[in-house]
């Protein structure tokens, strides 16, 4: 029977000690241990609909917010990486939870990492699924194997804030025609083409509701200091990404799963949103194997 992709069985705000609003949405068991989601860039907190039936049947109560300028969340002018990790921990305090497991596709990977690194104490678990690394990774060559698009905007936020408000702009005007071209392996298409394709506009379109603030301060922060370094995480880490992908190559991954103590390596024939959109039971069911 056809459903809409989207999914969430409550939709909630918290106030961070600093008075921002964050807007968080929640799915699977509302009585399950806690999952914490964190989205895509650019994207927001909604939760597609295979992860919200997999939390339910796996006993997870699970979680997803927008970030600062996205969505329905208060902007946090020049964030850095690392800063979300308050907001987390603001939401989970919310929920009344003190430890959680957390995981981030894409924009979200170093996110959840960060939350790793600097809430060791609450983080059970986290998984980097097609992930970035850190733009000054040592070794790396961060652009190399990377679609156009995402390697053209990640180069203009390292040198021009103006420049790159300009180009978001034309991609949302231009409704993102040119933004999946150059980054989207076959794997990858045939996906787009279907439901998925559907709940990324969706997921998109929630998130630049009000702009692209979100956008641009994502992008900037991850051309920054990321303000802590993977090399601190003790929480068991898996990180996932195909071999495939063109939006965030493979070498990322592999840069993260060297460089994380202990790391769980994962690497697919995927593409990028293959890798994102097909493993969310996968990446479950690794974070709810770890004990707490």
């Amino acid at each position: 029977m056809p459903y809409s992709p989207i999914a969430a069985t409550r939709e909630f705000a918290v106030q961070h000690p600093t008075g921002r609003r964050i807007q968080a949405y929640e799915a699977g068991d509302p009585t399950g241990e806690l999952v914490i989601m964190h989205h895509g860039t650019p994207g927001s907190g909604t939760i597609y609909r295979p992860w919200a039936d997999d939390a339910l049947a796996r006993g997870i109560r699970l979680v997803a917010y927008d970030r600062p300028g996205f969505g329905g969340s208060d902007e946090d002018p020049g964030r850095s990486v690392a800063r979300v990790a308050s907001d987390t921990a603001a939401v989970a305090d919310a929920l009344g939870v003190e430890k959680f497991r957390c995981w981030g596709p894409s924009g979200g990977g170093p996110h959840a990492l960060a939350c790793a690194a600097l809430l060791p104490d609450r983080v059970v678990a986290v998984a980097a699924v097609a992930s970035l690394a850190p733009w000054d990774a040592p070794g790396l060559d961060w652009l190399n194997g990377m679609g156009a698009t995402n390697a053209d905007g990640f180069v203009i936020a390292s040198e021009s804030v103006q420049a790159l408000r300009e180009r978001l702009e034309r991609s949302v005007a231009d409704d993102h025609a040119e933004s999946f071209e150059s980054i989207s392996p076959a794997v990858d298409v045939q996906l787009l083409e279907g439901e998925i394709g559907t709940w990324i506009s969706a997921a998109m379109a929630r998130g630049l509701t009000h702009g692209i603030e979100g956008w641009i301060d994502d992008l900037l922060a991850f051309v920054r200091d990321w303000e802590f370094d993977v090399e601190s995480i003790t929480a068991p880490t898996l990180v996932l990404h195909g071999r495939q992908d063109l939006s965030v190559p493979v070498a990322h991954g592999e840069w993260l799963a060297d460089r994380i103590p202990g790391a769980t390596r994962l690497i697919t024939g995927d593409g990028h949103a293959s890798a994102v959109l097909r493993i969310g039971a996968d990446v479950h069911a690794w974070l709810m194997a770890q004990p707490a």
